[in-house]
């Protein structure tokens, strides 16, 4: 997969990273891609953030896939920074091509150069195809997870 970049994304990313975050069931029911007026906003933030790393991967000029990592500086585990994956998606397109694993193994060297001691990720309770992918590259289900709808 030599022929793939993996860059900070661009605002002029933006439609095609919505689109990927809408190309499933759940993200379908959240996502609108037509309005990309809050994407826009959210990304000034998180651009002007040190610790947030919006990424894309690029083959040949088209963006084919993305995610979010954001480092965590923390006082638990003896001072320990930690990182969160979030966001990961791959174009339909590209599905099975490996560019699931190129873009998580990113993260988790880009982590350990900036220092972080533990990567983690969540993964919605349905996506059980992103909980198998996810072992496969060597993360644990160690934690139950819980959210609450502000």
């Amino acid at each position: 997969m030599s022929d793939i970049e993996i860059r900070r994304a661009a605002e002029s990313d933006l439609p095609d990273i919505v689109a990927m975050l809408a190309d499933d069931p759940l993200g379908a029911t959240r996502e609108s891609p037509d309005d990309l007026t809050p994407y826009r906003a959210a990304y000034e933030t998180l651009a002007s953030d040190p610790h947030q790393h919006l990424m894309v991967a690029v083959r040949a000029g088209r963006t084919v896939g993305t995610l979010q990592l954001t480092v965590v500086p923390g006082l638990s585990r003896r001072g320990a920074t930690r990182s969160i994956i979030e966001g990961v998606r791959v174009h339909a397109d590209e599905r099975g091509s490996g560019l699931g694993t190129q873009l998580v193994e990113w993260a988790v060297d880009r982590s350990r150069d900036l220092g972080c001691h533990l990567v983690q990720l969540t993964s919605d309770a349905t996506r059980v195809d992103a909980h198998r992918f996810y072992e496969r590259l060597g993360f644990e289900a160690s934690h139950l997870g819980f959210k609450r709808q502000l």
